[in-house]
């Protein structure tokens, strides 16, 4: 229960459903659609489309996107993967062959298939109730007349201002006539976007990967060097995944598989679970010091391991095995920050939309969309409006690495949907966005929950820090005190500016018709609940 003489946001509570996203409007329409007899899904979907033209920067059509669904009638769990892959004719050895031998984030190779359409149709078709049309309705609305900038939104725009005056379509749909882009508080419309939505209403998704959509956006690609042909849109399809999981403190913590990131969580929380946290402050010294050596291990298994099952062998029971996170737990000393450079016992084998949604009836939607890096590639289809992602920055131009480019291949993926089940059913359904970070993200607010007994509200609320690949970047809530004790320690330590992530958590109660939601005050998000 939080101490309500504290500052800060009290848990939206609800027996009927709650949303969380990282916009009011889009909570506001996902309790808007439950209340007229939708589901979490359609809500959820509903609220996600909507996320393309309020928060265009983190997703939309030319994004990814994966879910975790809890059918209640059922009492069923489905996961979906749409991500999209390379392109036929893109190749680490043709890369190679042109002298290129990494992929940069604004690279027109770097543009994979969007996968994020299909992904929404199919969970529509299988476990919603209403139509896409009905689901792309508000969308079109809103980008026909507009939206109102919200301010974080507004300053992450402004932030790639340099990158999208790069591109001919990114200035056209993203930058005023003068090249600025738009302020918090402007009203944005999006005209050819609402073109395109309409055509998918109308016409269906064959529309967007095998009609007039999908040749218009494989032309601007070519125009600018892709290898990206029809057949490459024509061909994606999202498809069913079997969940991994871990088990912490009692909870099933239900993840993705590989491709993507999120075995790097389990891994880190089967590190972690060795440690006793009773002790600890959940902002001090010796939490962050477990935390950030958990992450620069299961991190480095990351970047070794995890790639596309379908072309690399990816030990994932091995690497989720007690045996493996022993061996890793043995490296880390409690006073004493390891060697710079890690190395790994051997085994035998930047921006996002999350939101959760839960409905009456007890049905969840755990979704993350993204386009990877702000605005994807910066590279926006003239015709369509459609912002590609950037999630073929994440192979390596490297022959012979598991993450090694190849036609129609999936690169890592860094988002992360999680549902957290206690006796079967969930517990929680959450996500933390933030490129990297998320995996960090899902532990640190995972552990506020189970560890340090905060409420969902509390977990988004308290301050969070992230060591990747150099210092301890710490948020202004973590004390001077605490970065000079991890700096005695031997870990490089500096103040972020930016604040890491921002994420979505509903907990649903086992014993009474209570749903409690809570979302990240770094965003402009709200939790909602009725």
């Amino acid at each position: 229960m939080r101490d309500l003489h504290r500052p800060g946001r009290s848990v939206a509570m609800g027996s009927r459903g709650a949303a969380a996203t990282s916009h009011p409007l889009s909570s506001a329409i996902a309790i808007e659609v439950m209340r007229a007899g939708g589901n979490a899904v359609d809500a959820a979907l509903t609220a996600c489309s909507l996320q393309s033209v309020l928060e265009p920067h983190n997703t939309g059509l030319g994004g990814d996107c994966f879910a975790l669904v809890w059918r209640a009638d059922t009492q069923s769990l489905h996961a979906l993967n749409g991500a999209g892959d390379a392109p036929q004719g893109l190749s680490d050895s043709g890369l190679l062959a042109e002298g290129i031998d990494r992929i940069g984030t604004e690279d027109i190779h770097s543009v994979t298939i969007p996968g994020a359409l299909d992904a929404w149709g199919r969970l529509l078709r299988d476990h919603g109730t209403r139509s896409l049309a009905e689901i792309l309705e508000p969308t079109i609305d809103y980008a026909d007349h507009g939206i109102v900038l919200a301010e974080r939104a507004a300053e992450d725009w402004r932030a790639e201002t340099a990158k999208l005056r790069h591109d001919e379509g990114a200035c056209r749909h993203l930058l005023t006539p003068a090249g600025e882009p738009p302020r918090a508080g402007d009203l944005v419309r999006f005209p050819a976007l609402a073109r395109t939505l309409r055509t998918i209403a109308s016409e269906g998704i064959d529309a967007f990967y095998r009609g007039s959509l999908a040749k218009a956006m494989v032309s601007s690609l070519q125009r600018l060097g892709g290898t990206h042909a029809t057949a490459d849109f024509a061909d994606f399809a999202s498809f069913y995944v079997e969940p991994i999981q871990t088990r912490y403190r009692g909870l099933d913590i239900v993840q993705m598989p590989p491709s993507g990131q999120v075995l790097t969580a389990l891994l880190m929380l089967n590190i972690l679970a060795g440690f006793d946290h009773s002790g600890f402050e959940p902002a001090g010294a010796d939490r962050f010091h477990l935390q950030i050596e958990a992450c620069r291990l299961a991190y480095g298994a990351r970047d070794a391991y995890v790639a596309d099952p379908a072309f690399a062998e990816v030990p994932v029971q091995e690497l989720l095995s007690e045996r493996f996170a022993a061996r890793l737990r043995e490296r880390i000393d409690p006073r004493r920050a390891m060697p710079a450079q890690i190395v790994l016992p051997g085994i035998g084998q930047s921006d996002t939309v999350y939101l959760s949604v839960v409905d009456g009836e007890g049905n969840v939607c755990s979704l993350i969309s993204s386009l990877f890096h702000a605005f994807g590639s910066g590279k926006v289809c003239p015709q369509t409006g459609v912002a590609f992602q950037n999630r073929g920055a994440g192979f390596r131009v490297q022959p012979g690495h598991a993450n090694s480019v190849r036609p129609r291949k999936r690169p890592l993926h860094t988002i992360i949907p999680a549902i957290a089940m206690r006796d079967g059913r969930p517990a929680l359904s959450f996500g933390v966005m933030g490129g990297p970070y998320q995996a960090t993200g899902v532990v640190h607010t995972l552990q506020n929950v189970v560890d340090f007994r905060m409420n969902v509200q509390e977990a988004l609320d308290a301050p969070r820090g992230f060591r990747f690949t150099g210092a301890f970047e710490a948020e202004r809530g973590i004390s001077d005190a605490v970065l000079a004790d991890l700096h005695a320690r031997g870990h490089p330590v500096e103040r972020v500016q930016v604040p890491w992530g921002g994420g979505q958590m509903i907990a649903i109660d086992p014993d009474r018709p209570l749903v409690s939601a809570g979302s990240d005050p770094r965003k402009d998000g709200a939790a909602l609940a009725f």
